[in-house]
């Protein structure tokens, strides 16, 4: 895929994502919610563009956007973009990649942090995100993905 449609790509995920700003009233403890199909489901996090910030298994870089009706759009500036599904049910978040269904913990969530870690076959996969755009945020205390 070009850089060219790489860039248009994400330049209306970002307009689509900027349409609702975040509400940083928003916590993991599910007082504050979404509204629509995934109620429930910490806000903080949705329809926000997230940047992978630190990770073992996941390149620095990466895009992942976490749309209300429940689409995940990945993307990379060294691949190809990939659309994948989410959803939040009884305090449990579950995505779906290539058919393949993962549970999630939500490790941190704030203004400035999405910490998770996505279990599936083999060890873990730990993704810090930080919202795209922003500069990095440095990990409290030691060194955490």
């Amino acid at each position: 895929m070009s850089v060219r449609i790489l860039g248009t790509l994400l330049t209306a995920l970002l307009a689509v994502a900027g349409c609702s700003p975040p509400d940083s009233s928003h916590t993991v403890s599910g007082r504050a919610t979404t509204q629509g199909p995934f109620l429930g489901a910490p806000a903080s996090f949705v329809n926000r563009v997230w940047v992978v910030a630190a990770s073992k298994q996941v390149a620095p870089g990466e895009l992942r956007i976490f749309l209300s009706e429940g689409t995940l759009v990945m993307a990379s500036p060294h691949g190809t973009p990939a659309l994948g599904t989410w959803r939040y049910d009884g305090g449990h978040l579950t995505i779906t990649e290539e058919g393949r269904e993962y549970q999630v913990e939500i490790q941190e969530l704030n203004e400035n942090v999405f910490r998770i870690r996505i279990h599936g076959p083999g060890e873990p996969v730990d993704i810090r995100f930080q919202p795209a755009g922003r500069p990095p945020v440095p990990p409290e205390g030691p060194e955490r993905p």
